[in-house]
């Protein structure tokens, strides 16, 4: 016997989803065309300040080729990026390579939290400094948009000689919310049912 499914199911179904999916972004490399080149002394940004300005989540890529233009705009011929370990980056080696890009429509999976380390396959480009670090934060470090707005910082600080209070738990709003989806597909599947 077949059940109907009910429009307030789906309402709720589609509610879950979209509160459980994440998407990972495309992110240009250096936030500018022709960022992939050895710096000069004149350049305003560099890779490594952009890097650490930039936050990069598990999901996201790095784009190679970001149509209309390039990201990583280099020759591929002459150069190309290189994802190395961390001992093989601070030494500039490129004899142990984990990925090597040449351009064209490469993506690069940001699919793990921590650092990846990428060094120019020319010869002596990491040592003229094109290279850089890019560090994933772990999905329990992404800033969830909630409810509830963080408290506001105290006027002043105020010592106090009481008891210690206990901390509140990491992330307890966020958590909340994953709650409510659960709780609604748990409505959902009900419906299906009654």
């Amino acid at each position: 016997m077949a059940y109907p499914i009910s429009p307030h199911s789906i309402f709720f179904l589609a509610l879950f989803l979209l509160s459980t999916a994440s998407h990972g972004r495309e992110i240009l490399v250096g936030g500018s065309i022709n960022s992939w080149k050895i710096p000069s002394s004149s350049s305003a940004q560099n890779l490594s300040q952009w890097a650490e300005s930039t936050r990069f989540q598990v999901g996201d890529s790095l784009v190679l080729n970001l149509p209309p233009f390039f990201s990583w705009n280099f020759d591929g011929e002459k150069d190309s990026v290189v994802e190395v370990s961390r001992d093989d980056y601070y030494a500039c080696r490129t004899s142990n390579p984990i990925a090597v890009h040449h351009g064209g429509d490469d993506k690069v999976g940001l699919v793990r939290s921590g650092a990846y380390y990428f060094v120019g396959g020319a010869a002596g480009a990491c040592e003229k400094g094109e290279r850089v670090v890019v560090v994933v934060i772990s999905q329990k470090h992404v800033r969830r948009v909630g409810f509830l707005a963080p408290a506001p910082a105290p006027a002043s600080l105020e010592i106090d000689e009481g008891p210690a209070v206990a901390p509140a738990i990491a992330g307890a709003a966020s958590e909340g919310l994953f709650g409510v989806g659960v709780a609604a597909a748990a409505l959902v599947l009900v419906g299906m049912i009654v």
